[in-house]
């Protein structure tokens, strides 16, 4: 997160606030839940991000049982249900401050490395719908593309152009999924010069056109 890696086990909880550069990526035996709290909720989270080993089985329970029950409300909409999610979640975050930190704490210095791709995450995060490529990030930040990609593949394993790729197929995606939005629309939003354009950005990187993502996506929301 905001180019700093780090590990996860079991009974593991990750806690990432709104704003913040992220990805994750699961084992093949990995087995968990995931709970997106869009930023306008009024829901009281905490305000910086959480690494917790959840120890105790009846905490383990507690957590995977909230989750669960959002779930349901979710999918089955009864009387009342968004203000049950609210509560529920607010009950999650509660759950989660209770818990001890896992795992050793950052160093209280910052390598120049380290301030470097943390910089450049965040301004990945501000501007990715802009028309904005790696190199005139590089340039903002004034570095050279070639060390700035040096350090963030250091730092995150990923090169700096990967990092921007993936928040900017992360937005895609959402509001290919979440939206009505013709493409042409979602285009201009997202800062690129023509549909034509984002079409052959989506379909290179995913091997599919926008529209089939959003069909696909749809047909799996269907019930049964």
């Amino acid at each position: 997160m905001d180019g700093h890696q780090r590990g996860f086990g079991a009974h593991n909880a990750l806690f990432f606030p709104a704003g913040h550069l992220w990805s994750v990526e699961f084992g093949r035996h990995c087995l968990g839940q995931a709970l997106m709290v869009p930023a306008n909720t009024p829901v009281s989270m905490p305000s910086d991000p959480m690494h917790v080993k959840v120890k105790e089985a009846r905490d383990q329970a507690r957590l995977n049982s909230l989750l669960e029950e959002i779930s349901v409300e979710q999918t089955t909409h009864p009387a009342l249900w968004r203000r049950a999610m609210q509560a529920q979640t607010d009950l999650i975050s509660i759950h989660l401050r209770r818990q001890p930190p896992s795992g050793p704490l950052p160093p209280p210095k910052l390598s120049a490395a380290r301030r470097l791709s943390q910089a450049y995450c965040k301004r990945v995060v501000s501007f990715f719908d802009e028309p904005t490529n790696m190199a005139d990030h590089a340039a903002a930040l004034q570095v050279t593309p070639t060390h700035l990609t040096r350090v963030c593949k250091s730092e995150t394993g990923k090169t700096a152009a990967a990092l921007l790729t993936e928040r900017q197929l992360h937005a895609a995606r959402t509001l290919l999924i979440s939206s009505d939005l013709p493409m042409r629309d979602i285009a201009v939003q997202l800062g690129f010069g023509s549909a034509a354009y984002f079409t052959r950005f989506i379909t290179q990187h995913t091997g599919e056109t926008p529209s089939k993502l959003r069909k696909a996506a749809r047909l799996a929301d269907l019930p049964g």
